[in-house]
């Protein structure tokens, strides 16, 4: 460009005569042509010049791509994947907690469950049987405590009337030896004067001792008969032959104990029922954890990598599928030695697209330095080459799952301490 602002100021008698300044024109303006042609000289250097020397002046990164995370989904048991309502396709945007594939496993050992059922099944059968035993037992229960009640107050009345007669015979023989200690007393001063006889003395003595041992025996028997009595009202029966309580109350209390026995075999299986159920729906869970499992994805993102497909044998804990983990976007860089040394963790960067989109700013939240890249993302820092300085950023704001736009990273500049 120089060399021809330079040929035209030595030729200039060679432009063509229709480009020709008016003899006036030009004779006005001599300098205006080639000074527009040196501003424009000086403008394309200026330019050209100033790209290598911003570079040079900014802390930016060699190169830079957008990248993500990567979930690995695994299946937590071995069985066969099978399809859900859910069609997978090749970088479908998901849901967290979307169900993308179904393990089951047809050989689950289902022998405790089975165990459990029949163990239920038969408390519960037994259940009704014990139940109608125990309405049985309390019913001849009643039925013998009724009894019971009525030869007790039966004896009671018959204790009763026997104090009474025995009140009665008690009164007669007072009164006979009230009467007999009268004649005695009588024939005692006649027996003096000689008008009763010393037999008929000794006759009416004999008397008076008979009616008085006779009074004596019934106060005996009144006594024995309260005691009776007594023991009747307390549930126990005195005889002559016996002492002992009668046979319907005996029954009584072994129907009234064969009814707890009953009512403690009640309570024991609804205990074992209650039991069983808890254990049978414990069981069922892990069974069906154990026979089925739904495979989640436990963020929302994108299918990066299917690893299996409907019909496969998969084993406990073989990966299945990795997915985009969208929140977790992150920009890996890599810089320069000088320029790795100048950052700092929370220093402000921006992410300058390659195809000139909108630029992306974000915070540096990594500094691996020459170390080993991260193995759970989407795109491997190592394939940054260039250098060995690996810088990690995270967005601001959400890049909507835009994992592979290349470009560079510009990073805030730190003002030198004096």
């Amino acid at each position: 460009m120089q060399e021809r602002l330079f040929a035209d100021e030595e030729h200039p008698q060679e432009q063509p005569a229709a480009h020709a300044e008016p003899p006036d024109g030009g004779r006005r303006w001599p300098w205006l042509r080639p000074g527009l042609k040196i501003a424009v000289g000086l403008a394309v250097v200026a330019v050209f010049g100033w790209l290598p020397l911003r570079a040079m002046w900014e802390s930016s990164s060699v190169e830079a791509v957008l990248n993500s995370r990567l979930v690995t989904l695994r299946t937590p048991i071995g069985g066969r994947v099978a399809a859900t309502a859910y069609t997978i396709k090749d970088r479908a945007q998901l849901d967290a907690g979307t169900v993308v594939l179904r393990v089951v496993n047809s050989r689950s050992d289902r022998t405790r469950l089975d165990d459990l059922r029949r163990q239920k099944s038969r408390l519960e059968n037994e259940r009704p049987n014990i139940a109608a035993k125990l309405e049985t037992a309390r019913a001849a229960q009643q039925d013998l405590a009724r009894q019971a009640a009525q030869f007790k107050d039966g004896r009671v009345l018959q204790l009763e009337a026997r104090i009474a007669e025995i009140q009665t015979s008690i009164e007669a023989a007072s009164a006979r030896r009230e009467e007999a200690s009268a004649a005695v007393e009588r024939a005692s001063s006649l027996a003096k004067t000689g008008n009763v006889s010393t037999v008929e003395l000794a006759r009416l003595t004999r008397d008076l001792s008979v009616a008085q041992q006779t009074e004596l025996g019934a106060r005996k028997r009144l006594d024995a008969a309260k005691v009776e009595l007594t023991a009747a009202k307390g549930g126990s029966f005195l005889g002559d032959s016996y002492n002992d309580r009668p046979s319907s109350v005996q029954r009584e209390e072994e129907m009234r104990q064969r009814a707890k026995d009953l009512e403690a075999d009640l309570v024991r299986v609804d205990t074992e029922i209650a039991w069983t159920a808890n254990e049978l729906i414990i069981e069922e869970v892990r069974f069906t954890d154990l026979s089925e499992a739904d495979i989640r994805t436990p963020v929302a993102g994108r299918i990066w990598e299917m690893m299996t497909s409907p019909g496969e044998d998969v084993q406990s804990g073989q990966p299945l599928l990795k997915v985009l983990d969208c929140s977790g976007a992150v920009i890996t860089a890599n810089v320069t030695e000088s320029v790795y040394n100048r950052l700092q963790l929370g220093d402000d960067a921006t992410f300058e697209p390659n195809d000139g989109g909108n630029p992306i700013s974000g915070t540096v939240v990594n500094l691996t330095g020459a170390a080993g890249a991260p193995a759970n993302l989407a795109i491997n820092p190592d394939t940054l080459s260039k250098e060995p300085f690996r810088v990690t950023v995270a967005p601001r704001d959400a890049t909507h799952c835009m994992v592979g736009r290349t470009g560079r990273v510009v990073f805030a500049r730190h003002e030198t301490a004096p």
